[in-house]
């Protein structure tokens, strides 16, 4: 049997207030400073902070004493059109008509609209060992597209891994393009090993340079050693070399297997995994940046295209067509392994 809680932004306060707890879970309703509403669910084993009408991004995660978010500018969550105003968190949703680094032909913005979404809807679901956070929001523009998204993240009882998804249905009545990305910035560790069930030669340094990106002479001649095979980048020993970003990028990832998982090996022995199915993200970016603002280690995230913008993925045939009234669904299940 399922237990449905409606939220209501009312019920976000300066003073945080326990909405639900019982033996296996806690979640706790409050307001940062910023005016953005927080939702942290906790089980035995960690917690989580949700920010259920912004996108339902998750803004912190935290499982057996590890902090998995990036190092970043941000203290509190902004309230923002685009994500770049509150680059802070430690996933969102990417997407979803045009998804990642615009190019200068491109015109939606970094990351695409739904990154900052402000959701019509936000519930709690009770089922056996899990609770699920539940989002709804419909995009409708005159003259333009119509969908409806349904993200949600579920956390299990005494479990360190939890569920990330997204489903995504076309409401009009001609197709909508889709491009999407779970987006999971993991924090920076230091000396940690990257490992993945997909060759290690399928990952290729990207070669495009966005815009935010301004190349130094020492980040140039880096990138050229691994493009000509001289070192690789399966350990993070060389902060210094990743500013700016290292990015790499794996395509049709259903060549290899039906279930990529990726981990991350932190020298202590701690294992970030992150794992999915390639019929529904047949793409993978790794995304590697250490400098004194930023420091992130996203060793895989999970997409249907490449991340360079609407324009390079109708170019390269990965721009998904979503059917009037068909839906697309997607999971990543990560954390602690």
């Amino acid at each position: 049997m399922t237990t449905r809680l409606a939220l209501w932004r009312e019920l976000f306060t300066e003073h945080p207030r326990t909405l639900v707890k019982n033996k296996d879970f806690t979640v706790t309703v409050f307001r940062y400073a910023s005016g953005v509403e927080g939702l942290k669910v906790a089980n035995s084993r960690g917690h989580l902070v949700i920010l259920p009408w912004l996108g339902q991004m998750i803004w912190d995660a935290q499982f057996d004493g590890h902090d998995l978010k990036m190092g970043n500018m941000f203290h509190q969550p902004k309230a923002a059109k685009e994500v770049v105003e509150t680059y802070g968190c430690f996933a969102f949703h990417s997407g979803l008509l045009a998804n990642g680094c615009p190019s200068p032909q491109d015109n939606h913005p970094l990351h695409g609209e739904f990154a900052c979404a402000s959701m019509d809807e936000s519930w709690l679901e009770l089922e056996g060992d899990s609770l699920r956070i539940c989002g709804s929001y419909e995009y409708v523009m005159g003259f333009g597209h119509h969908y409806l998204a349904q993200p949600s993240v579920v956390i299990h009882k005494e479990s360190p891994l939890f569920d990330i998804a997204m489903t995504v249905t076309n409401l009009a009545s001609a197709p909508m393009p889709l491009q999407y990305m779970c987006h999971m910035n993991y924090a920076y560790v230091p000396d940690a090993a990257f490992k993945q069930n997909i060759p290690d030669e399928s990952l290729i340094l990207r070669e495009s340079v966005p815009d935010h990106v301004k190349p130094t002479e020492q980040w140039q001649l880096f990138n050229q050693q691994i493009l000509q095979g001289e070192v690789t980048l399966n350990t993070l020993s060389t902060p210094h070399l990743y500013d700016p970003e290292i990015v790499f990028f794996a395509d049709k990832l259903d060549r290899y297997t039906d279930k990529p998982e990726f981990e991350m090996l932190a020298p202590d022995g701690t294992r970030f995994i992150t794992r999915f199915s390639s019929k529904e993200f047949n793409y993978v970016t790794r995304w590697i940046l250490f400098n004194g603002d930023q420091q992130v280690a996203a060793f895989a995230l999970p997409s249907t295209c490449r991340p360079e913008g609407f324009i390079a993925a109708q170019r390269s045939g990965s721009l998904i067509q979503l059917g009037p009234q068909q839906s697309r669904q997607f999971t990543v299940t990560t954390g602690i392994g």
